[in-house]
């Protein structure tokens, strides 16, 4: 039961990232979009979970993880490329049956995800959209029992995320997200999706900025968060910060609307995305 408690906590910091936010000053969400069922907290403010004992891939996370998780979404927004913040698995020799595996995985995305074409059957299914008062160049619309279901199983049928571009007022389908926890070895990843033909993609080196701080995460040259120039712990040390080596789980992007399958797990185009 502890040990289920512990994903469960980890993998809410994860999933945080994804909800939607109300924004100061007035509601500019789509129709249909609320804060997480059941939360005493807007879905994005993890300001009350500080001080819990979070799970990490041995046992126990920093008190402060809560809170560099929360900044951590907020320093990657924009979903630009990351550099040495983020790490992929290496593709491997393809084994007698990655590719039918891999064509199962985007049928099974497709299939589940095609009825989202409209973004609003998203949001009455669950989905919320991780801050939509801000242009992104793709905004993740996530369902939270679906992540907390891909830290126990592998269900492809039942992505983590919802991929969009924004087009004026509509969103575009362009992709879902499946997700694993970080402690998972590359073999783990490896049974889900084959990293012959996929490469999932964890985001490292975060430096959170001490109190007072926080908007040089921001901006066009950012020291600190996930596109800042600090990328070691003695660097962020000197700076004042608060080093993570990782933040959030294992992710990889799928295309499943794409024609061919270089297209449809395309590496260049998920690490483009950002996240």
């Amino acid at each position: 039961m502890r040990d289920r408690t512990i994903v469960f906590v980890s993998l809410f910091l994860l999933t945080a990232f994804t909800w939607g936010q109300q924004p100061a000053g007035g509601n500019t969400q789509p129709s249909g979009q609320q804060d997480m069922p059941g939360m005493d907290m807007p879905a994005h403010d993890m300001s009350n979970m500080k001080g819990m004992n979070m799970g990490a891939d041995k046992g126990k996370e920093k008190d402060g993880d809560s809170d560099a998780s929360m900044h951590a979404m907020h320093s990657m927004e924009g979903h630009m490329d990351m550099g040495p913040h983020m790490t992929m698995t290496a593709l491997r020799q393809a084994k007698p049956g990655d590719a039918d595996r891999a064509r199962q995985v985007a049928d099974a995305a497709r299939k589940a995800s095609e009825k989202y074409t409209d973004y609003h059957a998203a949001l009455a299914d669950g989905f919320k959209i991780f801050h939509p008062e801000i242009p992104q160049k793709m905004y993740h619309f996530t369902n939270f029992s679906y992540a907390m279901e891909a830290a126990f199983r592998f269900n492809p049928e039942h992505p983590t995320s919802l991929l969009y571009e924004k087009h004026g007022e509509d969103y575009k389908l362009i992709g879902v997200m499946y997700t694993a926890p970080k402690r998972f070895t590359e073999e783990q990843l490896d049974e889900r999706v084959p990293l012959s033909v996929a490469q999932w993609h964890e985001h490292v080196n975060f430096c959170m900025a001490p109190a007072g701080r926080r908007m040089e995460s921001i901006g066009p040259h950012p020291q600190f968060g996930l596109r800042g120039s600090i990328v070691t712990q003695e660097a962020c040390d000197t700076a004042g910060g608060t080093f993570h080596p990782v933040v959030f789980n294992w992710m990889v992007h799928v295309y499943p609307f794409e024609k061919d399958q270089a297209s449809v797990w395309s590496v260049d185009r998920q690490h483009g995305d950002g996240h």
